[in-house]
């Protein structure tokens, strides 16, 4: 069998496999730790006996590795008793647990960076090595984490229901975080998202998937060579995917056809509307302010607001921009940066030039504070000519 489709295939088992066992008892942290096991063993003996049945085969060892791990724990006695019958080797159930799994690693109880971590490690199946690199944090340091979280929601029931919002802010968290060293989290995330779309015809679960894929579209264009960042007005749209734009449209569309708008279907809008323009000039900014009033209206958010005082600085004018920026945070994320855009396009230089540095100095990531420091540089550079 291909290692590639064999890798992909076993990943995609993990949430059933976990609640499978789960339902037959073992808790969560047993589940998790027995399944992956489990895949240890598959990786070791499958490219030389690969079984009929990949579900059932890998029920079958991660039930036997719980059994073996609750043996061997004495403190386990009484749960021992209780699952010491093994079930007859055949086909699994067919219950998918998939979506209460989701649930549990975006459990409340638990933080943005823990939930992230344990959904990466016990939906999406990468290792704690993986997750440390994308993270860029000590391998140790993520292991504490995972085990930190899965202590937390081990007493949780599989049956308790979850937020679907919950989950998605997971994997919006997850999608952002974007590439970096052996792990692409905007390709994992957008992986798990069809996962969960799979579960559930929930609109805002196909909203962030349409988000995300509009976004991804445009990745070949947004960094160049040298590593800087291009920014929107200046990609390159021949490079953008028009598969993915034409698949995030028709799964917005479908999601919009349900009548129950949610604030990712509207960034969806947002984005889809950036993606349809052929050119810079030819985007459609009034409708853009229209989606961003619908967003600002569900969410009330400072971000959001941000976002559409750009969009009435193109649909109506820099001055238009400015005002409704007057009444924002100036402590807001990428405030200053916004601001220094809009006094740019106002005429006012010096005011733009200060505030593109200010910018560059609270910037989030380097790439953005470099792509800030040459337009502060640039707009210096044209003052003193």
């Amino acid at each position: 069998m291909d290692r590639g489709a064999d890798e992909d295939q076993l990943r995609a088992l993990i949430p059933t496999v976990i609640g499978i066992l789960g339902r037959r008892g073992a808790g969560f942290a047993a589940a998790k730790d027995a399944v992956q096991d489990a895949l240890v063993e598959a990786v070791r003996v499958w490219p030389d006996d690969p079984p009929r049945d990949l579900k059932a085969w890998l029920v079958t060892v991660a039930w036997r590795k719980f059994l073996d791990a609750a043996r061997a724990d004495t403190s386990r006695r009484r749960r021992e008793v209780l699952v010491d019958d093994e079930p007859a080797p055949g086909p699994a159930e067919e219950v998918d647990d998939t979506l209460q799994l989701y649930f549990l690693c975006a459990h409340p109880s638990l933080s943005p960076t823990s939930a992230v971590a344990l959904t990466l490690r016990a939906v999406g199946g990468l290792t704690t090595r993986q997750i440390a690199q994308a993270y860029l944090v000590p391998e140790a340091t993520m292991a504490q984490r995972i085990s930190r979280a899965k202590q937390t929601v081990s007493g949780v029931r599989f049956d308790q229901p979850g937020a679907v919002v919950t989950v998605l802010r997971v994997l919006y968290l997850i999608f952002n975080e974007g590439y970096s060293g052996d792990v692409d989290l905007a390709t994992e995330a957008i992986r798990l998202t069809r996962q969960l779309a799979a579960e559930t015809e929930h609109e805002e679960v196909a909203g962030l998937l349409a988000l995300m894929l509009l976004h991804h579209a445009r990745r070949p264009a947004r960094v160049r060579p040298d590593g800087s960042l291009v920014p929107l007005a200046e990609q390159d749209r021949a490079l953008w995917d028009t598969s993915l734009i034409a698949e995030g449209v028709d799964v917005l569309q479908a999601a919009l056809d349900r009548d129950r708008l949610g604030e990712f279907q509207a960034q969806a809008a947002v984005a889809a509307l950036h993606d349809d323009a052929r050119t810079v000039d030819e985007t459609d900014w009034v409708q853009i302010v229209e989606w961003y009033d619908e967003l600002v209206r569900l969410t009330d958010s400072p971000v959001a607001r941000l976002n559409r005082a750009v969009a009435v600085g193109e649909a109506d004018g820099p001055r238009a921009g400015l005002a409704a920026l007057a009444g924002l945070d100036p402590s807001l994320p990428r405030h200053a940066a916004v601001a220094a855009y809009l006094h740019e396009r106002n005429g006012d230089l010096v005011t733009a030039a200060q505030l593109f540095a200010e910018a560059a100095r609270s910037a989030l990531n380097l790439p953005e504070r470099d792509h800030l420091t040459r337009q502060a540089a640039r707009l210096n550079a044209e003052l003193r000519d």
